[in-house]
């Protein structure tokens, strides 16, 4: 049976793809949840920060991507937006551990298969642009006009403010 697979829009898109990582699928989801919708360079920011173990295979594979996007395709890294990322699970690698008196046990060492997708935003209009090129309305009158995503902004600033206080936490690298 062929398995169908969804078409990928080549011109704005590129992904990467990383199959067999020894852990999880669920502590993969945990650090991929967290940078689904974000930017290149925050979701760098964000991935260097994080205690978790995970989050050394998610970079690699985050700069991957982004190698993909501007070797391939020839994009700006700092346009570079995730669009989608997915955990699924993979095989589960089953061994034996021996003990006493002739007897053993089994372990599970689950793997699981990551895809990110980078989109580079300077290709589709933002709503902003829209607004600009139609009614002739400088960028200060967006400001004001949409109020909530400046403070987003700020919000988003302020997190990584209080993440770089804390020290870099050790990791399996």
């Amino acid at each position: 049976m062929k398995k169908h697979r969804k078409k990928r829009s080549s011109s704005t898109q590129v992904q990467a793809l990383a199959q067999h990582i020894c852990m999880s699928a669920h502590k993969a989801r945990r650090v991929i949840d967290q940078i689904r919708g974000r930017s290149y360079e925050k979701t760098l920011m964000l991935l260097e920060l994080m205690p978790y173990r995970a989050s050394y295979p998610i970079l690699k594979l985050v700069y991957s991507a982004a190698a993909n996007a501007s070797h391939n395709k020839g994009f700006n890294k700092a346009d570079l937006v995730i669009s989608q990322a997915e955990v699924n699970g993979g095989t589960i690698i089953k061994k034996l551990k021996p003990r006493a008196r002739g007897h053993s046990y089994p372990i599970k060492r689950p793997t699981c298969h990551i895809n990110i997708v980078l989109k580079d935003q300077s290709k589709t209009k933002t709503q902003q642009d829209f607004v600009l090129e139609n009614k002739g309305v400088f960028k200060d009158t967006i400001i004001e006009r949409y109020p909530e995503k400046e403070r987003e902004r700020e919000r988003e600033i302020n997190f990584f403010k209080r993440l770089l206080r804390f020290p870099n936490w050790n990791r399996d690298k």
